[in-house]
């Protein structure tokens, strides 16, 4: 019966270890794409037949140049990225010389841009220090881990939605449009999986199931 009893329990651990890892998998995913912002210029902006639309994350930006003719008639800001069409991408200055970045004249602000990259990457170390502690022993350590990682990582997306408009805020000489893309569906989704990963090994790693405690207790 403990021999059993343990290979349930192992089994238990490798599937909440599973869910930890796609949780670190979409980090990873989330931090390393550009995609956190769009920021599309009106399309009839220029007045040719190609408009601007901007894309960036937490290292990287790029301008693209689109065809005003691949875009859906009935949008009225250009994108999306996805179409065809020239880009021009950088890495962010702020992090090496300290510079910010211009986009579409709007400037952005470093501060809020660097607190959402420490974040980012505080939370992913914590991550993987739970994942080489999961894949150790089973311990309530882990979820010391896990749940500040989920947590640390929501608190860089607002962050970094705040630093989004101010960077907006900066100029209005160029009308544009902006939503939040895929990587910080990403990095959303990541937090919630972490969290339910998290809730997972604190009841692995009571000294009984409460699901069998109250088995136990109900007359047979």
């Amino acid at each position: 019966m403990p021999v059993q009893k343990n290979t349930q329990l192992k089994g238990k651990i490798k599937l909440a270890f599973f869910v930890a890892i796609i949780g670190v998998t979409l980090t990873v995913l989330g931090m390393g794409t550009e995609f956190w912002a769009e920021l599309s210029q009106p399309k009839t902006l220029s007045g040719n037949q190609t408009c601007q639309m901007a894309h960036y994350g937490l290292w990287k930006g790029c301008i693209r140049t689109l065809w005003v003719s691949d875009i859906d008639p009935e949008r009225t800001s250009c994108g999306p990225p996805e179409l065809p069409g020239e880009s021009n991408c950088t890495y962010f200055k702020f992090f090496t010389s300290g510079e910010n970045a211009v986009i579409f004249k709007k400037t952005t602000n470093r501060n809020l841009n660097l607190a959402a990259a420490v974040l980012a990457l505080l939370s992913l170390t914590m991550m993987v220090m739970g994942s080489i502690c999961i894949g150790m022993s089973l311990s309530k350590g882990v979820s010391f881990f896990l749940k500040p990682a989920a947590f640390c990582f929501i608190l860089s997306v607002l962050i970094f939605h705040q630093s989004v408009l101010a960077l907006l805020s900066s100029d209005h000489s160029i009308p544009t449009s902006h939503k939040l893309s895929w990587s910080v569906a990403c990095v959303g989704s990541a937090g919630a999986i972490l969290i339910f990963a998290g809730i997972l090994f604190i009841l692995l790693s009571l000294p009984y199931s409460p699901w069998q405690k109250q088995a136990d207790a109900q007359p047979p």
